[in-house]
């Protein structure tokens, strides 16, 4: 992937978000919303230069920082220097969170469905349907590519 975020050789193909792959300072960029929702907009620039037959201007991912939530009441949160955890650092994912949305409707009903689930202890529904593969290591996929692949789907039944 180039710097522009285009795919070599098709300079109209622009890449964000988890499909990006990175590297900068000789390090990978993170995949993570941080990175996207700084691609984006450089993305929508080239386009323009694009566009304008102007030269496209390669990304540069500022890093702002990285907040993390681990549990009730508990994150983490690395500023550079600045490195906090436990409550503080979990009130601050929230306000960043609420923050980055948009509209005051959309900020509460997040607010309230949040307050809900931390007093109520509510999980909701968080199922897995249909059918699942069984669980193979990498060790047993290099050992037997077809270790992973799904058994045929039943015969329908006629009648």
């Amino acid at each position: 992937m180039g710097r522009d975020l285009t795919i070599p050789g098709h300079p109209e193909v622009f890449v964000i978000g988890d499909l990006a792959i990175l590297e900068q300072d000789g390090k990978p960029v993170t995949g993570l919303a941080a990175v996207a929702v700084q691609e984006g907009p450089h993305a929508a620039k080239n386009v323009v230069r694009a566009i304008h037959g102007q030269p496209l201007e390669p990304f540069h991912y500022v890093d702002k920082g990285t907040l993390a939530t681990i549990g009730r009441a508990a994150a983490v949160a690395n500023f550079g220097r600045v490195k906090l955890s436990g409550l503080v650092a979990w009130l601050m994912w929230l306000f960043v969170h609420i923050f980055l949305l948009i509209g005051f409707r959309n900020r509460f009903l997040v607010i309230f469905s949040w307050a809900w689930t931390y007093f109520t202890y509510d999980r909701g529904a968080r199922l897995i349907t249909g059918d699942v593969g069984p669980v193979v290591s990498g060790a047993e996929m290099r050992a037997d590519p077809t270790a992973a692949t799904p058994p045929p789907a039943p015969a329908a039944r006629a009648g």
